[in-house]
């Protein structure tokens, strides 16, 4: 078609002598999808068009050959063989239109055999581990039980019996993709036959029946570092499901979930516990045993202790798992009032609290006094 060989690339596309390599794919493609040959049957005119748009595309989507354009016109590409409706340089019909529809069909095009290797990475696994706190502040060892598809020994992954092999698949040629008609365009889709994988098992394996893969369980040695925390994950490379046609296999990530301890309560590197002391420890002092998680330490209550006072034994925490000082361990004591009193008990507690002076005494009970005040100092301003 002479016509071809006189008019400009870039007019032929609409597009500007600057343009880059997206601008030319996204100029192409618009007119290859406005003159394409399924989309106007019949149509010797529109077929001219996109012979015309896909010659300039071959042209100016090569950087040699653009820039031969560019100096010599025609006359430089004509030289390289790559002018004329054959396209007999460079890349043919198929790969041009492939190169541009492939995102979004699905594939290059080229329906012929030598389809590229489909060997796929395995799937990553989850795993998890609940473990006490003792564990998780100074870590240990563990085994696990996985369930997992690991890759078949017989046939060695390929799911094909012993002494024969995958063979190429017959409708696709090997290429894992079929080329289909879909509205006014010619599409291409995954082979329904070998379902993408370019080969057919006919003798397939008996261990796997041809699925390349079987499942069982593995039992894994999980080291567990000291100070992890819930939502910590612990990487096992390699441990995942196996791969797909002899792909790596993927990995697996053990998930921490600490498990709620019946004295202690985490925060962060910080342990919390509440320590109940009795009514004659709170007014006259003393000392008792404390639990950590190093054993046991004495805690010193001075006198007059209030409920809710929180004491700190520094170093008695958790130290981090990605380093850093150990935190400190924070005991709220608790003032129990006595229960099931027996009668003379009640009758020494009476005369004890006739030597206080009463409820509310600014001695004795200064918070409680306070609290009087403001609850009288309120009614008295609701009255004016």
């Amino acid at each position: 078609m002479s016509v071809m060989s006189k008019r400009d690339f870039y007019e032929v596309l609409g597009v500007a002598k600057s343009a880059d390599d997206k601008e030319v794919k996204k100029a192409y493609r618009r007119m290859a999808m406005k003159y394409h040959p399924d989309r106007n049957p019949d149509d010797a005119a529109a077929e001219d068009k996109f012979k015309e748009a896909t010659e300039a595309y071959e042209i100016l989507s090569d950087s040699q050959k653009r820039a031969a354009f560019d100096q010599y016109g025609h006359a430089g590409v004509d030289q390289q063989g790559g002018g004329g409706a054959g396209f007999s340089g460079g890349a043919g019909f198929s790969d041009i239109f492939g190169d541009v529809f492939g995102d979004i069909f699905g594939g290059a095009g080229g329906g012929g055999g030598g389809g590229r290797s489909r060997s796929t990475r395995g799937a990553d696994l989850r795993y998890t581990l609940d473990l006490d706190l003792e564990s998780a502040v100074k870590g240990k060892t563990v085994k696990i039980k996985v369930p997992s598809h690991v890759s078949c020994r017989p046939c060695g992954g390929s799911g094909a019996e012993k002494g024969s092999k995958p063979e190429t698949c017959g409708t696709c040629h090997g290429a894992g993709q079929v080329r289909m008609q879909q509205g006014f365009f010619s599409v291409q889709q995954t082979c329904p036959h070998c379902r993408g994988q370019g080969k057919t098992i006919k003798n397939p394996c008996k261990s796997c029946h041809g699925a390349g893969a079987i499942e069982e369980q593995k039992t894994l040695s999980v080291k567990v570092p000291p100070g992890v925390d819930t939502g910590d994950r612990i990487r096992l490379a390699g441990e995942g499901e196996a791969g797909a046609q002899g792909g790596p296999s993927g990995d697996l990530y053990v998930q921490v979930s600490v498990k709620e301890h019946s004295i202690f309560v985490r925060d962060g590197k910080n342990l919390y516990c509440d320590v109940p002391i009795s009514l004659v420890d709170a007014a006259l002092g003393g000392e008792l045993e404390v639990p950590t998680l190093d054993g046991r330490v004495n805690l010193k209550i001075p006198q007059e202790t209030q409920t809710g006072k929180m004491f700190r034994l520094r170093g008695k925490g958790v130290a981090p798992v990605r380093g850093g000082a150990a935190g400190d361990l924070m005991c709220r004591v608790i003032v129990e009032t006595p229960v099931n009193l027996s009668k003379k008990q009640k009758e020494i507690l009476k005369s004890f609290q006739s030597t206080l002076g009463g409820s509310g005494d600014r001695k004795h009970a200064p918070k409680q006094h306070s609290w009087f005040e403001g609850v009288k100092s309120f009614f008295d301003d609701m009255k004016l």
